[in-house]
């Protein structure tokens, strides 16, 4: 075996790139990194008819996103053909496969005959030691599995691992469009490449049998094997959509950041002590195989909520700002840069002032929103706040504001104050429901912060609309615009 670890990520391309997937590639990139090896990115794509382009640009772009940089390729299996044919000639050649022309619907009778009779519904043999075929009639290609013997190995994750051949069908390698199967390719590849390790899910548990078959008939030196527990969800059973979303660009699109995703990907299925949050290079320094489990991961949506705001609250504010600032761009609002003064240095400073009540890039963006639209939404629980009861103070603060000049919070916290103490009231009496009148929410950051990021002529306008909007609706409790 090489020296020098080598390792891949071999997914298909016939959709978006799965949780699960994702975690695999992100092993086999932190265990490389870890050995000091080399990471590749093989396209699977021999299955025309379900491969497609927009799904390898897909995955390619979900790798990207993570930071999961391979050191080599891609690869694509469409376009080594030559290498498959070749060995499946090499094979037939040496008698180790044979060719089969059985229907599609010749096989399937079989099966159904042989579970109506009690026997085990794999293929026959019947072309296994056939002389002569039909002329002209399209044959897959079978590789011979020696059914007298036994394949086994030492798995990295679960142990020592037997079968006996002969529950092994004579398996198929080549379609009769001359097209391979995985269990051909995979391995043809796999020795070509040099990979040294072969870590994937253990749902490949049953193709690795097969695949050893073909690495000693293809003369090639068998990588070690690591089989990792598959991601179930918080019911027990395998991940799925019914357990929300699965694939890596809706949480994307969520909002979450790609070192949070890799974090908690990581520890599902793989622990370092009591530790749950690790930054990337902790993660490349710590990680092992004999720390990898054997029982599945449970997916758990609030704790991957938990690990992403902890990242969102340690990423530097000025990367921050400008992942939030993307965000806001998407949604058409106007430009940061107003009359107001609001700049780069403004939407800094109000990404510090939100973060800490943000989960996600889109609850952070969610918070600036009212800030920089000309008009908000009530939300309706925040809205049973604007009664006629708080008239005055609302008044009050406006006419006060309306006379200053300085609306740093260190000089609008006293007038804030002065105002509750006029009205006999608590702080936060008058607090909220200037918070609901500028920002249509019920929770936002200090009510001091909010007015200084919001600035006077805005806040002014806020505070007059929610007026006008109490005197309308009485003590009516229905959202509105403002």
């Amino acid at each position: 075996m090489a020296d020098t670890v080598r390792v891949r990520f071999a997914p298909s391309p016939t959709g978006s790139l799965h949780l699960g997937s994702a975690r695999t590639a992100l092993f086999n990139y932190l265990f490389a990194r870890h050995e000091g090896g080399v990471f590749l990115l093989r396209i699977e794509d021999t299955d025309l008819a379900r491969s497609t382009e927009i799904s390898a640009e897909a995955i390619l772009d979900g790798l990207q996103w993570l930071a999961l940089h391979w050191d080599e390729g891609p690869f694509y299996q469409s376009r080594r053909g030559s290498l498959y044919e070749s060995a499946v000639d090499d094979l037939l050649r040496r008698g180790l496969a044979y060719r089969c022309v059985c229907t599609p619907e010749e096989l399937k009778q079989r099966r159904e005959e042989a579970l109506a009779a009690g026997r085990p519904p794999g293929y026959d043999g019947r072309c296994r030691n056939r002389t002569e075929l039909p002329l002209d009639t399209p044959a897959a290609v079978r590789f011979k599995v020696d059914h007298d013997e036994e394949t086994s190995f030492v798995d990295l994750v679960k142990g020592p691992l037997a079968k006996r051949n002969a529950e092994i069908d004579d398996f198929v390698i080549q379609r009769s469009d001359g097209s391979p199967l995985f269990y051909l390719s995979g391995a043809v590849d796999d020795a070509d490449m040099r990979i040294t390790h072969l870590i994937r899910g253990d749902d490949h548990v049953p193709n690795t049998f097969k695949q050893i078959l073909l690495f000693h008939a293809l003369g090639a030196p068998l990588p070690a094997f690591a089989h990792l527990p598959l991601i179930h969800g918080l019911d027990k059973g395998r991940m799925s959509k019914r357990h929300g979303a699965t694939s890596v660009q809706a949480y994307r699109e969520m909002g979450y950041l790609p070192d949070a995703m890799n974090n908690y990907l990581a520890r599902l299925g793989w622990s370092s002590g009591d530790q749950e949050v690790f930054t990337r290079e902790a993660l490349e320094e710590k990680f092992t195989l004999e720390n990898v489990g054997k029982s599945p991961a449970i997916f758990n949506p609030e704790k991957l909520l938990w690990v992403n705001a902890h990242h969102l609250r340690q990423t530097p504010a000025p990367r921050l700002t400008e992942l939030v600032a993307s965000l806001l761009a998407a949604r058409n609002l106007p430009p940061i840069v107003s009359p107001e003064g609001r700049d780069e240095a403004w939407l800094l400073r109000a990404v510090e002032a939100h973060r800490e009540r943000s989960r996600t890039l889109v609850e952070l963006a969610d918070g600036l929103e009212p800030y920089l639209v000309d008009e908000i939404t009530y939300d309706p629980a925040a809205a049973k706040v604007l009664t006629e009861g708080v008239t005055g103070p609302l008044a009050e603060v406006a006419a006060r504001l309306s006379a200053m000049t300085d609306t740093r919070p260190e000089a609008v916290e006293p007038v804030f104050r002065e105002i509750a103490a006029q009205y006999g009231t608590k702080l936060a009496e008058v607090a909220q429901p200037v918070r609901v009148a500028l920002v249509g929410k019920k929770v936002s950051p200090g009510i001091f912060e909010v007015v200084a990021l919001m600035g006077r002529e805005k806040s002014l306008a806020r505070l007059r609309r929610a007026l006008a909007y109490i005197e309308k609706s009485g003590d009516t409790r229905p959202s509105g615009s403002a």
